[in-house]
């Protein structure tokens, strides 16, 4: 009965997804924190930043890779990223009968920080060990609470009063749930996860300027091979590689959507090498900047 209940659940969390998500893409919605995507075909492996949230199937399959491990979610399953990831992600099982739907929703730290010292305390995060990426089944209150805050695109002139109020019961939901223990990480004040997390937001906003990783570990309150060690545990990578693609990332989108050359690109991103920026660019993406760009623009042409 309950399983009746949840797979009920997910075709109409399925449904609302699709009334949005009509055609083949990602859909931004009037909710800033939320997006719903949809696939009619499976899709190439694709280099992003997955941002702290929660991601949501409820139809196909999709795969997630986090420094060479692979994480796989399909229909009635989410994922948990507790804090912002450099990963290579594509959907894998897909047709036009049966397209992949999914919603992203991130999440805000300070909401979570606030909800989960409200909440009754849990065993210590400590005896669990930290997976910055987690997959847990739907719950019927989770796919109740998700339901409702994509209904409330229907109704803009509340979104600004209901939406932070939905987006608090996701969070306590998920700090109730299987996910808990994850998200407790990064909660608990002065934690390692916590500091981690802080530094990883300060790189995301000036991934362009010189790093040095002595100042990162002092502002992380750790000794620099404790700090490198708790990065690579959090990111899968080491904070220079993290770093590195963001610039590179960040390239890309600069070349693909405004026309630039590699040379501008690298410049703009914080290279001083032209030919060091291409290097690094075909180790990460398999391609020359001027290839790699030129297949991209065929591929969505096509």
């Amino acid at each position: 009965m309950v399983d009746n209940d949840l797979n009920s659940g997910v075709e109409k969390l399925a449904a609302l997804i699709s009334r949005i998500a009509q055609n083949d893409g990602d859909h931004l919605t009037a909710i800033a924190s939320l997006s719903v995507h949809r696939r009619n075909m499976a899709t190439l492996p694709v280099h992003c930043i997955y941002q702290m949230g929660l991601g949501v199937v409820v139809q196909g399959a999709k795969e997630i890779m986090l420094a060479g491990k692979p994480t796989h979610y399909s229909a009635g399953e989410s994922l948990l990223t507790t804090i912002d990831l450099p990963v290579v992600s594509h959907v894998t099982r897909a047709s036009q009968r049966e397209p992949f739907l999914g919603l992203m929703l991130t999440l805000d730290p300070r909401v979570v920080v606030q909800i989960a010292a409200l909440m009754p305390p849990a065993r210590p995060s400590k005896e669990i060990p930290l997976n910055p990426l987690s997959v847990e089944p739907l719950d019927e209150g989770l796919i109740d609470a998700l339901s409702r805050l994509i209904k409330l695109l229907d109704e803009p002139d509340l979104i600004t009063h209901l939406e932070p109020l939905i987006q608090q019961e996701i969070v306590m939901r998920l700090l109730a749930s299987n996910h808990g223990p994850q998200l407790r990480h990064i909660a608990t004040a002065g934690s390692p996860s916590q500091n981690i997390s802080r530094i990883v937001g300060w790189l995301k906003q000036n991934f362009t300027r010189p790093v040095s990783m002595e100042e990162l570990a002092a502002n992380a309150f750790m000794s620099p091979s404790t700090f490198r060690q708790h990065f690579r545990a959090m990111t899968g990578v080491s904070p220079l590689q993290y770093q590195k693609k963001l610039r590179l990332q960040e390239a890309r989108q600069q070349m693909l959507s405004k026309n630039l050359d590699a040379n501008s690109a690298a410049l703009m991103v914080g290279y001083e090498s032209a030919s060091q920026f291409s290097r690094e660019y075909r180790r990460e993406f398999g391609e020359s900047p001027q290839r790699d760009i030129k297949r991209m623009r065929l591929v969505g042409e096509g």
